[in-house]
Parts: structure tokens; sequence; C-alpha cells
């Protein structure tokens, strides 16, 4: 596997203390990954587009609580290895490397969490293998159980094209766009699916526009975003583009097809949602009925918590309270 030279992609000062950086060999990939303190295994798995630096307060904040807190970089992002196969990208390859990882950390069960794609993963670890998990809690994307169809025919039906996982499919449109300028990708995403937009993203691609022309400009930055941040980012998709984070999507069929076999299997060990409450993911939903599908299909949901005036980027917009809430789970899920 090719050997990534990162730079220094991490902003230094306070709330990086205690924070290091290393890779370990994982499920053949030479995975890079961020970690602070030392005691029972939490596991932090970032979205899209976003990287192990999205989890940069709760690093230090579960090290404080006396947690080993560990945050990869997932296959194809930043400074992990990015295989060249679309196929390569399936939620078993995904949910591999969370179980690889907590062996190569030395350890046999894990805290796992997850926010956008990190918690899809989380959730599909939880099901397909509990023995490996201790608490499950996801950031943004509640469980949603295998449908009845393969999720593109069901986004079609719904949206015909316009959604962006349907846009997404094509290979090399989406990053192409995406990355044709990095400090605009970045700042408009970050800014236009957060509680400080002025609307909701409605996950829709304007018909004869682009995707990134969907979500506003900021004229000033959020308190909680800073030009530190949008830098991070683009150093770090400088070197790795969008094409690896992509594949994740365009296995979406194949991985309805994959987890047949787990059809109707409930989620058994203790769970918690957060979420933002102006969440475009969230906003999706009828959250009474989601509400009772969680409940039917997860033995044990602690919380179903919504945060106001929170959106997408929920531990980067609200890290005080994502931080509480996690040190707590982590606490009651430290055994078993």
């Amino acid at each position: 596997m090719a050997d990534h030279v990162l730079g220094d992609a991490w902003r230094t000062g306070p709330s990086m203390t205690g924070i290091t950086r290393r890779h370990l060999e994982v499920n053949g990939l030479r995975m890079h990954l961020a970690e602070a303190g030392t005691g029972p295994l939490v596991l932090l798995l970032h979205g899209f587009p976003e990287s192990a630096y999205s989890w940069r307060s709760q690093l230090t904040a579960l090290a404080e609580a006396g947690f080993h807190a560990v945050a990869p970089d997932q296959r194809g992002y930043a400074g992990t290895d990015r295989p060249a196969a679309t196929e390569d990208y399936t939620i078993l390859h995904l949910v591999g490397d969370v179980v690889a990882l907590i062996d190569a950390l030395g350890e046999r069960t894990a805290t796992v969490v997850g926010h956008d794609w990190g918690a899809i993963v989380a959730w599909q670890t939880a099901l397909l293998r509990p023995e490996r998990v201790r608490g499950v809690a996801a950031l943004s994307v509640p469980y949603m159980p295998r449908g009845s169809r393969p999720p593109m025919a069901a986004l079609r039906a719904a949206y015909g094209d316009a959604h962006y996982q349907v846009y997404f499919q094509r290979p090399g449109v989406a990053e192409a766009e995406l990355g044709a300028d990095l400090d605009e990708t970045f700042r408009r995403a970050l800014y236009g699916l957060s509680g400080d937009s002025p609307r909701v993203w409605p996950m829709l691609v304007p018909e004869g526009g682009r995707l990134v022309e969907s979500w506003p400009r900021p004229g000033r930055l959020p308190a909680w975003l800073t030009e530190d941040d949008i830098a991070t980012y683009v150093r770090e998709y400088s070197a790795g583009g969008f094409t690896g984070p992509l594949n994740w999507y365009r296995n979406l069929d194949r991985n309805w097809a994959l987890t047949a076999a787990w059809d109707g299997a409930p989620i058994t060990m203790p769970a918690l949602l957060l979420a933002g409450d102006l969440d475009p993911v969230i906003a999706a939903f009828d959250l009474r009925r989601l509400r009772g599908s969680m409940r039917a299909h997860i033995r044990d949901l602690r919380g179903f918590e919504l945060i106001p005036g929170a959106g997408h980027w929920l531990q980067q917009e609200r890290p005080a309270e994502v931080n509480a809430a996690l040190t707590d789970f982590a606490a009651a899920t430290a055994t078993g």
C-alpha cells in the first residue's frame, strides 16, 4: 500500500493538547488515526466529507474523562489508504475495518460512535458484530433497517435524479465538482448544512445546477468554524480527493444485497442517537415514526436527543453538549 505524507494538517493549540497521531496496519490498509487518553476504548468514526479531524474536541474530552479515544481516517479518506476498486468500499469492508482496528489496538470490545456515514458504519458494526460492541452512539443519522428494495430505486422513485446520493453514483462527476475549488466546497458545505445556515438544505441538486451552489456561502464564518478548520480539510482533500469517499455511496445497492442475512435482526446493546433539530437528514423524517421505528429495532435505546438550533456537523457545532452526552454514554458502556 502507498505511504501518505500528511504534513501538519492539524492546527496546534490548547484544544489539541494530548492528541497524538500514528499509522497502523488495519485490514490490509495503512490507516491513519488520532488518539488521546488511556482506559476503555471509544472509537470515533467520521462522516462525509470529513476526517478524524472532525472529532478534535471529543478526543480530548473523552481522554480527560478516562477513556482511550481513537478517531481513524476511514477507508479512502485523508491519511488512510485508498483502494482503487469501487467494490472495495462495501459496508462489509467498512465494518471489517472497525473490527480489525479494535484488534490492532489490542482490545476485544469498544464503544463505537459515528457521525453521518460513520454513524451508518457504527450501526452496522453493532448489527453484524455485536460481540465486539459494548455500546453504539450515532450522531445525525438514525438507525434505518434494511428496506424492501434497493436504495437507489427508492430514492429515484421519491426524488428522481435530483437527490444528492443519486447524483453521486456517476463516477467522476461529483469528484470533479467538489474538487474544483476545495476552499469553496468546504466553506459552503460546512456552513450550508449547519444550524447557522439561513435554510435547511433539501438534499437535492438543482436542475441544471451544481451541488456546491445549493449550499449558501457564508458572509462570515459561524463561531464554531475557523479559517484554520477549513484550511485543514482543504489540505487533507488536496492529497486524497473525493473518489474514495464517494465510493461509499456507490455501494449502497451492493450493501443492500450483502446484508440480506441480517434483515430484521435487532440492535441488542445500549444505543444513543444525538442530532441537531436543523439537520437536513433529520428534517427528512417524520420524527414520531422514526422514534417508533428505532425503538422497534433497538432493544436498549438509551436516548433520542435533538439539540435545538444545531445542524448536521453536530460534534463540531456543539462540542460541549456532544462531549457531555458521549462521556456519560461511554461511562455507562465502559464494561460489557
